[in-house]
């Protein structure tokens, strides 16, 4: 069942995302850090302005080369764009349902004290900004853009729509109530997500452009933070550019919003403010990072170091691969290069792979086998948590056919899938059932 099909072409699945689009990014974002540290540019605008210089070259990349305007998965004619006439009242009902979307988060955000304090402000700041901007440019966005799809009427007319008193489709009206669930679940992603990212675009971003190289070069554990920080760095950049980056004209729209509560309640308390890793789950009580406990083993730092590097490279690796389309909690096509090829979850593997080895839990600064004991236990609950956050993920997406195919393929051929789906079959814990489809092995 899990065994590699001998004599025969298996090809990977197509993925939805080239991977030109994440090294022009890079190249990108890499060319704006130069500029930055050359000019001693390491504010919170600087920042922003990584994130147009990641942006900027995976759109052009993406509309010149990939063409991803032109795909039927974007519900967009370009060449046979309907009567004005015939989309103004479409437009108007949308504009009444996105506006009103718009007021929802605000007020939530008004509401939540902790959008006004510490990195948040900044987040804050910057929307107050260009919210004027935002609503007035969608008025001639909506229009022109109706006038082009294929079926204009989507999750924001049908909010409109409600909003107005139409009645429901149920009831003779117009409207759906899951395009509304699904429009409204798709804008919490977004309002959620797009927040917390741009509050941590600064940080990063200014510690790389200030570093003085001349002062870490001679020392692998400095030369390992350093880097550690820059695949961080790029990992926010291309996050944040994701959640910005939200349109269909890009192919970069959400299909689906994640419909099951498990997986909302398992992704959103590993972001603040709802994060359990500061207080039930911090697993750091009188712990030390690696570099402490490998000091003077000059070559087993140097060692380590290059391990951790690694593991955090992956980790933006799985970022990048995503080019405009990185989010939590929603379907925007099926990734199926880079590191995808090789697990379904780069990302968590390699960010629970890196905090077992750089923080050691098993070992404490206390000497104290309580602690030892409950930060092991803990950072092994973290560790399940991103497992649970895998398996609502592929419970989502495996309803796209898309991705049912690609985790067939992986069964199949992809390396870790395999090894695990072997040790499964050895330990008893799960037998083939000898049909000729694989059965999907969720969150390997």
């Amino acid at each position: 069942m899990f065994a590699r099909k001998s004599g025969i072409a298996d090809p990977r699945p197509q993925s939805a995302v080239s991977s030109g689009v994440g090294v022009a990014g890079l190249v990108g974002l890499g060319a704006w850090i130069i500029i930055a540290r050359q000019y001693g540019m390491d504010g919170p605008y600087s920042a922003l302005v990584a994130c147009a210089a990641c942006g900027v070259p995976m759109v052009i990349w993406s509309l010149l080369y990939d063409k991803v305007h032109l795909r039927a998965s974007t519900g967009i004619d370009w060449k046979n764009p309907k009567p004005f006439k015939q989309t103004f009242d479409i437009s108007v009902a949308k504009l009444a349902g996105l506006w009103a979307t718009w007021a929802i988060i605000a007020l939530i955000y008004c509401v939540g004290r902790w959008y006004w304090t510490g990195q948040y402000q900044f987040s804050m700041d910057m929307m107050e900004t260009a919210a004027p901007f935002v609503v007035g440019l969608s008025i001639p966005y909506v229009m022109w853009m109706d006038r082009r799809f294929v079926e204009p009427r989507d999750g924001a007319w049908h909010f409109g729509q409600f909003l107005m008193g139409a009645g429901s489709k149920k009831h003779g009206g117009e409207y759906e109530r899951e395009e509304i669930f699904h429009h409204l679940r798709a804008w919490a992603v977004k309002g959620f997500f797009l927040a917390f990212m741009i509050s941590i675009v600064p940080g990063g971003f200014g510690d790389l452009v200030r570093l003085d190289i001349a002062q870490v070069i001679n020392n692998p554990v400095a030369i390992a933070h350093w880097l550690i920080i820059a695949m961080f760095v790029v990992d926010v950049q291309f996050a944040t550019v994701g959640y910005l980056l939200t349109m269909k004209p890009l192919d970069a729209h959400i299909r689906t919003a994640n419909p099951y509560l498990a997986g909302w309640v398992a992704a959103l308390i590993c972001y603040p403010p709802f994060i359990l890793m500061d207080g039930p789950l911090n697993y750091h009580v009188n712990t030390a990072d690696w570099a402490y406990w490998l000091e003077g083993h000059d070559i087993i730092l140097a060692i380590w170091g290059a391990i951790l590097v690694v593991l955090t490279a992956i980790y933006a690796w799985a970022t990048v691969a995503f080019g405009l389309r990185f989010s939590n909690l929603t379907h925007r096509g099926i990734l199926t290069h880079g590191p995808y090829r090789f697990t379904k979850h780069p990302a968590y593997v390699a960010k629970n792979l890196y905090w077992w080895l750089a923080t050691m839990p098993f070992l404490v600064t206390s000497g104290s086998l309580t602690d030892m004991v409950r930060n092991t236990v803990i950072i092994a609950a973290v560790s399940g948590v991103y497992y649970w956050r895998a398996k609502t993920e592929e419970k989502h997406l495996l309803s796209d056919p898309a991705y049912k195919e690609y985790a067939e393929w992986m069964d199949r051929n992809a390396p870790i899938p395999r090894a695990i789906n072997w040790v499964k079959v050895k330990i008893g814990w799960w037998r083939p059932s000898g049909k000729t489809e694989p059965e999907i092995q969720p969150a390997e």
